[in-house]
């Protein structure tokens, strides 16, 4: 089969293609590249079953072109962080809500099998329900968790309206590979491991008490290839949180952190960390219940975050050559 992957030069999205492409399938990838890096997938580019598409999915026409020929689209394309889409939200709204109505649209015209996307834990809003169940969210934070929000109920109605087969992957705090350690809207994983690194005092955003359900790449791609793979008909047209299924304090992951550098760089010095101020539109506190996804689509996360951390420090200290 072939698959289009949007937002495929991005960090989960380049790791995706490349599991598909181990899986013998044929990649469509499409990425404006204005989040996403050419170096992610620079590897793959002479590949025999791989397209790039450095095309804009603001452009319904770009979207068609990308998707023609394929059978199942994966719509990772987004423009990612809450603090960046309070700072900017009509752009936010743009990529994020009619970005996704040009693809799921376009996967309505070209009679796609099957439409799997990226929605996000973002949409628990204010919700105090611990863990959180896909069936019970409080009210959206911020633009970015509007917009994957909106998207869940346009998969809804183009399903009821059109017979568009979806499922919607609620991701919660992805880290590893290829996530970018740099800039002001960088994650809290690669940000302070690479600040750990250059000798530097990471900031914490509050307290240190606030909780997240760290989630490795590979448990995330493993998660998204069941739903592309899926053949049970009532596992469809539904929405699952992608986790690990267990909650980290910020404080705690300081140490995971620390202990994993320690191991790999014994002589390193480690500087304490600094706390400023909480930031608008985070929630504080983020466990999700894994059990829907694991009843329909087998899921079960192979790689723990102690374990993820390390493997995200290595791959920091072997990009830095």
């Amino acid at each position: 089969m072939k698959i289009l992957v949007t937002g495929g030069a991005g960090f989960i999205g380049s790791n995706l293609c490349d599991a598909l492409l181990e899986r013998n399938y044929e990649v469509h990838c499409m990425d404006n590249l204005l989040t996403g890096k050419y170096s992610n997938i620079s590897h793959l580019i002479d590949h025999p079953k791989f397209t790039f598409f450095e095309t804009d999915i603001r452009s319904i026409d770009s979207c068609k072109e990308a998707m023609n020929g394929c059978d199942i689209v994966a719509h990772l394309a987004a423009l990612g962080s809450v603090p960046r889409s309070i700072n900017d939200p009509l752009t936010t709204n743009s990529i994020n809500i009619d970005g996704f109505l040009n693809v799921i649209h376009s996967a309505k015209e070209l009679d796609i099998k099957r439409f799997v996307f990226a929605a996000s834990s973002s949409t628990y809003g204010d919700s105090a329900s611990l863990p959180k169940v896909e069936n019970i969210i409080g009210n959206p934070l911020s633009p970015y968790a509007v917009g994957k929000y909106v998207n869940e109920l346009y998969a809804h109605v183009y399903a009821l309206n059109y017979g568009l087969s979806y499922i919607g992957l609620r991701y919660f705090n992805v880290f590893g590979k290829r996530q970018y350690p740099h800039g002001a809207y960088a994650a809290v994983i690669p940000k302070f491991i690479q600040q750990f690194l250059d000798g530097e005092a990471p900031t914490i955003n509050g307290d240190g008490t606030n909780t997240r359900d760290f989630t490795h790449i590979e448990n995330v791609v493993d998660a998204t290839i069941r739903a592309i793979e899926n053949t049970k008909v009532d596992a469809d047209n539904q929405i699952y949180n992608v986790a690990y299924g267990s909650s980290t304090s910020l404080n705690e992951l300081v140490v995971l952190i620390k202990e994993a550098i320690t191991l790999r760089k014994p002589q390193a010095t480690l500087h304490d960390i600094n706390y400023g101020p909480f930031r608008k539109g985070d929630i504080p506190h983020s466990l999700a219940s894994i059990e829907k996804i694991k009843a329909h689509l087998g899921y079960s996360p192979s790689v723990s975050i102690k374990e993820g951390i390390q493997k995200t420090v290595d791959w920091i200290l072997s990009s830095k050559g």
